[in-house]
């Protein structure tokens, strides 16, 4: 009886003391740190001539979170003056509507309810287009009361697979609909083809194809609105080290394979996941095509935009503006900001920092978009905030 107390003494101790290194981990290695409370713009530093307000708050927040579905707003979309934002973990596609032209939300309406984590929406030729974790669907609002219409739901896409990265991010363009769906896994070879890819298919879902693959997590797409050009975030894989790999931007093409799990970057092999032996490049040799620009490790790029408004000084137009959720895979913490990139140099300059000072984080950006008056819409998961940047001059 003794021998069995000393066992279970021993045990609990042993838990006791794994809880505790998983915490020390947590604190540290893995960059950890409590939000703070406020406006949500206290700190944030912007070029001269800009500001940052609060748009809308109390969307949901959390502590930093990493997986799984997040508690606060993220994707975003603009229709006749409307803001609309997906709020996943609350399964809603939500309306902040500014009546009164102060700049700040006047409500938080639901225009449709009861989904399957909710991420990316778009709209065309009278439907709104809704990704979410396990389906594509699509809903119109022919009353006009802000209110998805009863019985119009049409499910384009099924049975996606679910698991891993849980977002969906859908894009319309020209009469096609483009899906990205991020990988099952931090590093392997996916079974499912629309895995770690990007598929396009006709607006009803039919002739659904794979129109780019070897894409870790692309949550972010953006054509560009003069080229029509496709351009995508790409986030890393982890386990790496602090500064490997890159994550990326991606100028996608039709049939291109960007790589992922056995090339990153400017098509450097990854020979952590893959050991074999081979002559030469493998990732040339194989025609992977190489990352447009490499972007600091683990600063996990979403929301995309380019910047077409009328309101930024001249040296911002056709700037590619990304928001960098922040990292977990690294000892020091690294991103949660706004940058913006000059097309012509593909040089990338800090836009809006000031969410990461220390040992605290109060926010991580997730989507922008460019508004009707030229100002930027950025949501926040973490602070459960949309924040408004325009320029005062």
């Amino acid at each position: 009886m003794q021998i069995k107390s000393e066992k279970k003494i021993w045990w609990i101790s042993f838990v006791f003391l794994a809880i505790i290194i998983i915490l020390v981990l947590s604190a540290n290695y893995l960059g950890v740190r409590p939000t703070v409370t406020g406006s949500g713009v206290e700190g944030i530093t912007l070029p001269e001539g800009f500001v940052i307000d609060v748009y809308a708050d109390d969307l949901g927040s959390t502590l930093l979170s990493f997986g799984g579905p997040s508690p606060g707003p993220r994707m975003m979309m603009i229709k006749d003056g409307l803001l609309f934002v997906s709020i996943p973990n609350k399964g809603i596609i939500a309306i902040l509507p500014d009546r009164n032209n102060d700049n700040i939300a006047d409500e938080l309406q639901i225009f449709i309810r009861d989904l399957d984590y909710p991420h990316g929406i778009d709209y065309y030729d009278g439907w709104f287009y809704i990704a979410e974790e396990s389906r594509v669907i699509r809903v119109r609002d022919d009353d006009g009361d802000l209110v998805a219409d009863n019985g119009s739901i049409e499910v384009l896409i099924d049975n996606l697979p679910t698991g891993g990265h849980y977002t969906r991010t859908v894009k319309v363009h020209d009469d096609e609909l483009y899906l990205s769906m991020g990988s099952s896994c931090n590093v392997c070879d996916e079974s499912d083809k629309m895995r770690a890819a990007i598929s396009k298919s006709n607006l009803d879902g039919s002739n659904l194809t794979v129109f780019a693959s070897g894409l870790r997590n692309s949550v972010g797409l953006a054509f560009h609105p003069v080229t029509g050009q496709l351009y995508v975030t790409e986030n890393g894989r982890d386990w790496l080290g602090d500064n490997t790999p890159p994550d990326e931007i991606n100028l996608i093409v039709e049939g291109g394979n960007y790589g992922w799990p056995d090339c990153y970057g400017k098509n450097i092999f990854d020979t952590d996941f893959n050991n074999s032996e081979y002559i030469g490049n493998p990732c040339n040799d194989s025609g992977r095509i190489p990352s447009l620009i490499d972007l600091q490790a683990h600063s996990a790029p979403l929301g995309l935009a380019f910047y077409d408004g009328d309101m930024f000084p001249e040296e911002y137009q056709g700037d590619l503006f990304v928001c960098f959720h922040g990292s977990w895979n690294r000892q020091e913490p690294t991103g949660y900001k706004i940058v913006n990139i000059d097309m012509d140099t593909l040089q990338v300059n800090d836009f809006a920092t000031g969410w990461l000072k220390a040992a605290t984080i109060s926010g991580r950006p997730v989507d922008v978009i460019v508004a009707d008056d030229g100002s930027l819409f950025v949501s926040d998961d973490n602070a459960g905030k949309i924040y408004r940047i325009y320029y005062a001059g």
